[in-house]
């Protein structure tokens, strides 16, 4: 009988260390940018004469929004571009996302350095992006921040799929889920990190959070994480040493231009080769609509991500500061829940687990629309944080498991594009919503349905659980023969 295998968690917990690291810099990222976006868009005099114009060329505007119960007297609640603006550029981070991270994904498939494939992209981008992660709160006009904000999301893409690809890299197949919990978890951690640095300096230091004295050390404290994240990956994980067979092969050649050629045409045969592994019609069909079902899941989980903090301060009137630390209760609960979500989608099937955690994560929050009790939001925030994870601990095992072990940069970089899409539709289409609304509690309106035609989506895939490890040993044994 085959010896089980047993998931190495100390080994895990260390690679998680660059996921927690970008983790923490997401989760100042979207509260504290959302806000300094309104802040400036609002005292913006281009935003206010279009919205003006606007208003003088369809009157109507004006009359559904005050159908809405808008308070069109008010320079803060009558009709404005900002919650427009604020969702277009939210979207930068996944635009470049969907952009460059499957290609950087790509290339690090077919990287060969001494530090492995993927460490050379974290080396170099997450110090990187520190840097300009670190300026963002100190840019006072509009057209500084962006340069900032680009320079930041586009250098954040040129790393993400690397990262990840960095656990499924080094952790069996039938082990992945149970690895990718330990891998969300670290990134929990790095998320309430994230979440809690605002209330921790205001209350350490005695920031006025209402003045947004905490902004700038928020910023510097995630991007000093971002470093520290970068150098335990250098220190503690090794990634084989990938020039190794190609070093081998290109020995063969008896001078440098046949060693060059040797490995021009070994990289040619690579790519062949690798093209010439497809997936069944089943298959493809089962990645269509997984790929689908994450592009609604995630239309749902970045509108709260986004809006929240503007949520928090329009219905229950908190600060930057307090919103986040709200978050920071969907973080624990994430927390809590990503082992056991890990060893559910081993005992009975990451599909399973990610459908009941998108039907508890959507009847939470239709509770909350339909009763409107406050006290409620912390129900949703408890159980949907742990439905969450549920979804997110199985989701990137599946998607790879359908491509295999021969492309995982590259379904990687697929995975993030669904994703991605999804992020960079969300904040713009919610955010018209919001215009015409006149209100961020259309939010637990938005989210459940964006839910349910996940749910329907992820129903129809019929591939991506893991390979029994008997069946794996015995593969080895006959190949071995």
């Amino acid at each position: 009988m085959a010896e089980k295998l047993k998931l190495d968690y100390k080994k895990t917990m260390i690679i998680g260390a660059g996921f927690m690291s970008s983790s923490i810099a997401w989760a100042i990222y979207d509260p504290y940018i959302t806000r300094i976006l309104q802040d400036l868009l609002s005292k913006s005099s281009t935003i206010t004469a279009w919205s003006n114009a606007l208003i003088e060329r369809f009157p109507k505007l004006l009359e559904f929004t005050k159908l809405q119960g808008q308070d069109i007297g008010s320079a803060l609640t009558g009709f404005t571009l900002v919650p427009l603006f604020i969702g277009i550029i939210m979207t930068f981070d996944n635009i470049f996302g969907v952009i460059f991270q499957p290609f950087f994904g790509k290339l690090s498939d077919r990287t060969h350095t001494r530090f492995g494939k993927r460490r050379p992209y974290i080396f170099v981008g997450a110090p990187t992006a520190a840097i300009f992660f670190a300026l963002i709160p100190w840019m006072k006009t509009v057209p500084s921040l962006m340069v900032c904000v680009i320079l930041y999301v586009f250098i954040m893409s040129t790393w993400r799929s690397p990262v990840v690809s960095l656990m499924p890299d080094l952790t069996p197949s039938s082990l992945r889920s149970e690895a990718n919990a330990v891998i969300n978890l670290c990134g929990g951690i790095g998320g309430l990190i994230g979440m809690v640095a605002g209330t921790l300096l205001c209350a350490v230091f005695g920031f006025n959070s209402k003045l947004h004295e905490e902004y700038r050390w928020v910023f510097l404290l995630g991007s000093i994480i971002m470093i520290l994240g970068t150098l335990i990956l250098y220190f503690f994980v090794h990634e084989p040493d990938s020039r190794i067979k190609a070093q081998a092969q290109a020995n063969m050649a008896a001078d440098e231009a046949a060693k060059k050629a040797a490995a021009r045409e070994e990289a040619k045969k690579e790519k062949e080769r690798l093209k010439a592994i497809k997936l069944t019609k089943s298959e493809r069909t089962s990645l269509i609509f997984m790929l689908f079902g994450l592009f609604f899941l995630f239309c749902g989980t970045n509108s709260i991500t986004t809006f929240f903090s503007l949520f928090a301060g329009e219905i229950l009137g908190k600060t930057t500061a307090q919103a986040t630390s709200m978050m920071a209760i969907f973080a624990v609960s994430s927390m809590v829940a990503a082992l056991p979500s890990g060893k559910l989608g081993q005992k009975i099937g990451r599909k399973k687990t990610i459908l009941i955690g998108l039907l508890a994560f959507m009847s939470v929050f239709i509770l909350y629309r339909i009763t409107g009790n406050l006290a409620l939001i912390w129900v949703a925030l408890v159980l949907g944080g742990a439905a969450n994870m549920m979804i997110t601990v199985n989701t990137l095992p599946l998607v790879l498991e359908i491509g295999g072990i021969e492309k995982i940069g590259t379904f990687t970089g697929y995975y993030y594009t669904a994703t991605f899409s999804a992020q960079i539709a969300a904040p713009i289409v919610f955010g018209i919503i919001r215009m015409f609304s006149g209100t961020y509690m259309t939010l637990f309106t938005f989210c459940p349905i964006a839910f349910a035609i996940s749910t329907f989506c992820i129903f129809l895939v019929r591939h991506g659980e893991a390979i029994p490890q008997q069946v794996v040993k015995e593969v080895e044994m006959a190949n071995a023969d």
